[in-house]
């Protein structure tokens, strides 16, 4: 990553975290939830990921009720003059070409992790769609899982963190829509691994929980890494 990049990145970091300081997160709705079956879990490969996903708690879905994107963020971080999504599509693709407001993504070649090609991005009403960013997590997922007593600034910085976000090919992205391990694995098998292991990445880091099906579904692509 070059070093223009790397210093983009740490600068809208740093903002993050400072949205995060201060944040709380309510007990209220787990306790309600209906917890899953923790009895005969498949053991996964001792390695980082597969230690997460064995401390995350497994829980039903909580209704979906009261969802709105909006109660994440109403649109994409703005620092510095620079907008989440272009910073996303300039730190993955390579070659990109950027406006005269050394922001906007004009054009950039993208190694798809879902689907496994090459796409060449052309800023445009028509083309832009072709790549689209997507939340590792879907928003709609994590507010079933925990993100309902998030704080407003924590669920900001869900929405708005590097950590959680991938430029990646838009039709895959629209299939993908808001499921999980269990409902959704990407069509790029060697890519699988990362994927799930980004996942439980995020869901420990915001204290998520997954279904007993997502535990299965990612227990079982963490063996077969």
């Amino acid at each position: 990553m070059s070093s223009s990049k790397l210093k983009r990145l740490f600068s809208m970091l740093a903002v993050l975290v400072l949205l995060a300081i201060g944040s709380y997160q309510s007990q209220e709705l787990r306790n309600n939830v209906n917890d899953d079956s923790t009895t005969n879990l498949p053991a996964v490969l001792s390695s980082s990921s597969g230690e997460q996903l064995e401390s995350l708690e497994i829980k039903g879905r909580a209704p979906k009720t009261g969802y709105d994107r909006d109660l994440f963020s109403s649109g994409w971080a703005v620092i510095d003059s620079c907008d989440m999504r272009n910073f996303i599509l300039a730190r993955d693709m390579m070659g990109e070409v950027l406006d005269d407001d050394n922001c906007t993504v004009l054009s950039g070649a993208l190694n798809d992790p879902y689907v496994g090609k090459s796409i060449l991005f052309q800023r445009g009403k028509l083309t832009s769609a072709e790549v689209q960013i997507d939340h590792v997590v879907a928003v709609s997922d994590a507010w079933q899982k925990g993100a309902q007593t998030m704080d407003q600034l924590t669920r900001y910085e869900f929405y708005n963190d590097p950590d959680n976000l991938l430029a990646v090919d838009g039709p895959a992205n629209q299939q993908k829509g808001d499921g999980d391990a269990a409902t959704w694995l990407p069509e790029n098998k060697t890519y699988r691994c990362e994927y799930v292991s980004k996942q439980i990445f995020v869901k420990t880091k915001y204290n998520l929980w997954v279904t007993r099906s997502e535990y299965d579904a990612m227990a079982k692509i963490l063996n077969d890494c």
